[in-house]
């Protein structure tokens, strides 16, 4: 009897350690939960991993850019504590909007975008490959404008007509990729935040300047053209640098000019600064890297 009854509890004991099991998995599950009839996240939005296999040279530029380091950077891991301790916390997908868009395809995955950039080390990609060359057109009518995906797509947009068949995916040339709109989701405005200026509009009346108006766009400065090899070096031809120059290096040295004019009075010294813009957005934006 007593061994039936030592089996009975160790049986019972067993069902319960299962069904407790059972449970935490299902909340787990439910926390990540996903529409069953969409692709995963990883099938959606490959890791920039897979594209360095042939194209080595623009994954290696990437990797320089403060663009690849949009969820890496220990300055966005504070600016997203803080931000989740706030009133406005509770969009947990608000700054990765920017810093991840594909967030916007799996609204309901906000927390797993949250417990990578907090890991320090995440494995989700934030702004890479296909965050950008899967965008089939961006919706200017939306404030900021919206980059539309086409989920389960195998098809790859850019901006040149003379792509190399290839097996890894479907190529397309789209004009978007030579024009500003594609930027304008995560660098027309920032949301709204103490310490930024009057206006958080980062680039002011820049769709009126001259530069626009002569036919520039932000890649002309941004992502400026070079000779380089289409993927696996398969042929020569116009490439489009990934580097992103921009707040840091030569471009920026060049973004203004600077005059200094000083005046000797007695035991008085004047000292007359002029800066001149030489960009057609504003300088500096409201962007918190300016701002410090």
């Amino acid at each position: 009897m007593m061994v039936r009854q030592s089996i009975g509890a160790k049986l019972g004991i067993g069902i319960v350690l299962v069904a407790a099991f059972v449970l935490s998995y299902g909340l787990n599950e439910g926390l990540y939960a996903q529409d069953a009839s969409k692709p995963t996240l990883e099938k959606a939005f490959p890791s920039s991993s897979k594209c360095k296999r042939c194209h080595e040279r623009v994954f290696e530029e990437w990797e320089t850019s403060p663009l690849s380091r949009s969820i890496h950077s220990p300055a966005f891991r504070a600016s997203l504590d803080a931000f989740l301790q706030s009133p406005a916390g509770k969009d947990k997908g608000l700054c990765f909007r920017c810093h991840a868009p594909h967030v916007r395809e799996f609204p309901e995955q906000a927390q797993l975008f949250v417990d990578q950039a907090k890991s320090g080390d995440p494995s989700l990609d934030g702004v890479a490959c296909a965050q950008c060359h899967l965008i089939k057109q961006v919706d200017r009518t939306k404030q900021p404008p919206e980059p539309k995906y086409e989920l389960g797509s195998k098809t790859l947009y850019g901006p040149y007509k003379d792509f190399v068949q290839n097996l890894a995916h479907q190529s397309m040339e789209l004009g978007l990729f030579q024009k500003s709109d594609l930027c304008l989701n995560c660098h027309q405005s920032v949301p709204s935040a103490a310490n930024l200026g009057k206006s958080n509009d980062l680039l002011g009346s820049w769709d009126q300047s001259k530069a626009v108006k002569s036919g520039k766009e932000c890649q002309t400065c941004h992502m400026p053209e070079q000779v380089g090899e289409s993927a696996n070096g398969e042929k020569k031809r116009k490439t489009a640098n990934h580097t992103f120059p921009g707040r840091i290096g030569k471009l920026r040295q060049e973004a203004a000019k600077l005059d200094v004019q000083t005046k000797i009075e007695g035991d008085k010294t004047m000292v007359t600064v002029k800066v001149q813009s030489l960009v057609p957005h504003s300088l500096p934006t409201t962007h918190p890297a300016w701002a410090t």
